[in-house]
């Protein structure tokens, strides 16, 4: 075995070691957190750790057929999350519109509605209130 190998067999070693770490304190986030949201990003994290492992194991095997599926592993976990958001986006808009300043980003398109860009009640169209405002 030469010193080559040597640091790749330690390195992959050691990188399989902090993926298993990191792999069961986002499982613990999954499970305890405290929002759907926090939810859906430990789950997006779960994929990438997932893509990681795949990645590992076919450096270790020289497999390259694992980078495929590691790159459709990342399409699916995009497509997913995307997904979970846009059903907290629909949850959020089912729910009361939520009230202050902070809130008008995720408020209900019927709350964010402009009045039309017709007549004043005395006549007076658009042209004519640019000259008032002179």
């Amino acid at each position: 075995m030469t010193a080559a190998e040597t640091i790749l067999s330690w390195t992959v070693w050691g990188a399989l070691l902090i993926l298993g770490l990191s792999f069961l304190l986002t499982v613990w986030r999954v499970v305890k957190g405290p929002t759907l949201p926090d939810r859906v990003l430990a789950l997006d994290m779960l994929v990438g750790i997932v893509i990681g492992f795949i990645a590992l194991i076919a450096i270790r095997t020289g497999f390259t057929l694992y980078i495929d599926i590691a790159i459709s592993l990342g399409l699916v976990g995009f497509l997913a999350t995307v997904a979970f958001a846009r059903f907290i986006l629909s949850r959020v808009r089912r729910e009361e519109t939520p009230q202050g300043p902070h809130m008008r980003l995720i408020a209900a398109p019927s709350a964010r509605r402009r009045k039309p860009a017709g007549k004043r009640k005395d006549g007076a169209g658009p042209a004519v209130r640019r000259k008032a405002a002179k």
